[in-house]
């Protein structure tokens, strides 16, 4: 079982569902984020979640040769997705580039949900930011070796964008308001 790992722009994605509305459409955003903005008619199974057994249980209405796309907020969610599912179900898997934020850009009509929660990418940012300015202020008035966590906040910044994984974006998945429907 090997897929190949592709890609559809977000104008070739709106014509396809435009002219197709038996289009399966997982969504790998946390629930929270969904609940912020989403497109209609979307599965959701977050990366976080997601394993060969909870994606094939969501899309088990598809035959195995229906080609499933897969959307997050900006395509690094939806592709680490492919990577985690590659080999392990039958079904092509297609990642629309851009996600959420492209078809935004590109004026497709999203709904409006009753949440509030900030998209995680943005919370990763804010958390990171943080950390590091509480290491400068710590390590100024209390103790330089608590420099240590602005460094350790940086060495995790490299390793992220090195081996293209976030960590603390797992966590913050994790955390209880980004787990709310």
């Amino acid at each position: 079982m090997t897929n190949p790992q592709t890609t559809i722009s977000v104008t070739d994605f709106a014509s396809l569902i435009d002219s197709n509305s038996n289009v399966t459409i997982v969504d790998v955003r946390t629930k929270a984020e969904i609940d912020n903005e989403f497109l209609e008619g979307c599965l959701n199974v977050p990366l976080q979640d997601i394993t060969a057994a909870t994606f094939e249980s969501a899309v088990a209405h598809c035959d195995t040769a229906d080609t499933i796309y897969l959307l997050c907020g900006s395509g690094l969610r939806a592709q680490k997705a492919t990577e985690q599912l590659q080999g392990a179900i039958a079904n092509p898997l297609v990642v629309v580039s851009g996600g959420i934020q492209a078809m935004k850009q590109a004026g497709i009509s999203l709904k409006k949900g009753r949440g509030n929660v900030i998209s995680l990418e943005r919370q990763v940012r804010i958390t990171a930011g943080s950390l590091v300015v509480l290491g400068v202020i710590l390590g100024s008035l209390v103790t330089p070796g608590l420099y240590g966590l602005s460094a350790f906040v940086g060495i995790g910044l490299v390793f992220s964008g090195v081996t293209d994984t976030c960590g603390m974006g797992m966590i913050m998945a994790r955390m209880p308001w980004n787990r709310s429907a």
